[in-house]
C-alpha cells in the first residue's frame, strides 16, 4: 500500500466510523416492525378511492396527491444518469469486433424465453400500476432487466442491437419530458400544475386514474431508458474492453 493510499484509509476510517454511529443510533430510535400511527395514511386509504378511482392508493399518492414531488424524483434519476454518462462515455473507447457467444444452447433457449416472459411482466406492472401494486418505477426496472437479459443470454453482439446510445438517450429524454408536459398542458387548461385533465375513469379497471395512466407510463419509459443506459455504459465501460475479438 503506498503512502497516498495510507493516508486515505487514515482519513476515511474516522468518518466511516462517523456515519456507522450515525446509522446505527437512527435504527436504534426507530419505531418496531408495524408500527404505524400516522392519520396521513389512514386518511388516503378511506378517500382515494371514491376520490381518484384507483384501488392502488399508494399510485395515487404518487402521481397525484404528491405528483410534484413525483417529477423531482424522475428528475433526479435523469440528472443522475446524465452524470454517469458524462463520467464514462467520455473516457472510453468504442468497441471494435469484441463478442462473448454464448455456447450452450439450452442457457441460449431458456434465456431468451424469460426476456419475453420478464418484458411482459414489467408491461404488465406498469399498466396496472393503479389498479394493483406495481406502477412505472417498478415495471420501468423490470423492463431493463428483460432487455438486459439478452446480453446474460446471447452475448454482446445481440446486445448491442438494444443497447445503442443513440436509440436509449431519445427515450430517456422523452420519459422525463412527458411527465412535465402533462403538467404544462394543465397549466395552459387553466388548471393547477399536473391537475387531472382526462377524468377519473372507472376504479378498478385500466380505464381509471385519468391523467396518472399517462404520468405512470411517462415514468416506466424514463426509468426503463435511463437503466439502459447505466447498463449500457457500465457493460461498455468495464466489461467489453475485456471480451475477446472476433
Amino acid at each position: 500500500m503506498s503512502s497516498r493510499q495510507r493516508l486515505r484509509a487514515w482519513i476515511a476510517a474516522p468518518v466511516l466510523a462517523l456515519f456507522a454511529a450515525i446509522l446505527g443510533w437512527g435504527f436504534a430510535r426507530a419505531p418496531a416492525f408495524g408500527d404505524f400511527h400516522g392519520a396521513y395514511g389512514d386518511l388516503l386509504n378511506r378517500i382515494a378511492v371514491p376520490q381518484r378511482h384507483t384501488s392502488n392508493v399508494v399510485t395515487a399518492i404518487v402521481f397525484d396527491y404528491r405528483g410534484f414531488d413525483t417529477m423531482g424524483e424522475e428528475f433526479i434519476l435523469f440528472a443522475s444518469v446524465v452524470g454517469v454518462v458524462l463520467l464514462l462515455r467520455a473516457v472510453r473507447e468504442p468497441a471494435t469486433g469484441q463478442d462473448d457467444p454464448v455456447a450452450s444452447d439450452a442457457i441460449r433457449l431458456f434465456g431468451i424465453i424469460m426476456v419475453a416472459v420478464i418484458l411482459v411482466f414489467g408491461l404488465w406492472l406498469a399498466a396496472f400500476g393503479l389498479v394493483t401494486p406495481g406502477g412505472g418505477f417498478q415495471g420501468g426496472v423490470a423492463i431493463a432487466g428483460g432487455i438486459v437479459l439478452v446480453f446474460l443470454a446471447s452475448g454482446y453482439r445481440a446486445w448491442r442491437t438494444f443497447g445503442r446510445e443513440r436509440l436509449l438517450d431519445p427515450f430517456e429524454g422523452l420519459g422525463a419530458a412527458s411527465y412535465a408536459a402533462v403538467g404544462l398542458a394543465a397549466l395552459i387548461a387553466g388548471a393547477p400544475f399536473l391537475h387531472n385533465l382526462l377524468g377519473l375513469g372507472v376504479a378498478g379497471t385500466l380505464r381509471s386514474g385519468g391523467s396518472m395512466t399517462l404520468l405512470n407510463w411517462a415514468v416506466a419509459v424514463e426509468v426503463a431508458a435511463a437503466n439502459l443506459v447505466l447498463y449500457t455504459e457500465f457493460l461498455e465501460s468495464y466489461l467489453v474492453p475485456h471480451l475477446p475479438r472476433r
